[in-house]
């Protein structure tokens, strides 16, 4: 076999404990749930997870050590990533102040717009954290054996396993943080916390990837 049974076992088991314990990714996902609802909480999981698939062929294919060995390019992909990160911060207290005369319709059809982008913007947050696939480089190699050949394959093996679950805890995370929302946000003044927080999460992450010099 391509990869151990028992290796893979143990991968996808420390592959679980990492998607449960909360990180930025999780974090974007349940305040965009939270925010606008249980499908942008989905649609956020899946550009997630996206993201990590692009991450998957970069590591594959060498591109993350390339990365790495220019520390500029590191940095000035990690600074790109904070500022977009403002930039939806920005728009979620934007969201926050707005006043509520605006018709009910249009409001639902700006609504749907936001749910349409979330998938862009979760796979572009993803995108934009050079860490990830710093991760990659040093958490794949401890199970990949070149004795057993098709290294490059063993990489997107393991890379399937790790998104299929990683997605499974993100998506029921969006989902539940969705319906949660669903359920308080009746009230204007709930829908204006909601997107505070989310303003919050997002200020936070980027401070957390502007600074993060490791």
């Amino acid at each position: 076999m391509l990869i151990d049974p028992g290796v893979a076992a143990t991968f996808c088991l420390a592959a679980l404990v990492m998607a449960l314990v909360p990180g930025p990714d999780l974090l974007f996902i349940t305040a965009t749930g939270l925010a606008s609802g249980p499908r942008a909480g989905v649609l956020a999981a899946l550009g997630m997870s996206a993201g990590l698939a692009v991450h998957t062929t970069a590591a594959a294919f060498g591109l993350g050590a390339l990365l790495q060995t220019f520390p500029t390019a590191f940095t000035v992909v990690r600074i790109l990533g904070a500022v977009y990160l403002v930039y939806l911060a920005v728009g979620s207290f934007l969201a926050a102040a707005r006043k509520d005369d605006a018709d009910p319709a249009r409001a639902r059809a700006e609504q749907e717009l936001s749910a349409r982008r979330v998938f862009g913007r979760a796979l572009l947050t993803n995108l934009a954290n050079p860490k990830v696939i710093a991760f990659y480089l040093a958490f794949f190699p401890q199970f990949v054996d070149p004795a057993r050949g098709h290294v490059m394959a063993q990489f997107f093996v393991l890379g399937a396993l790790f998104i299929l679950i990683g997605l499974s805890v993100d998506a029921s995370a969006g989902l539940l943080a969705g319906r949660l929302g669903d359920f308080v946000r009746g009230r204007s003044s709930v829908q204006r916390w909601l997107h505070c927080l989310s303003g919050t999460v997002f200020g936070v992450l980027a401070v957390r990837l502007a600074t993060d010099t490791r």
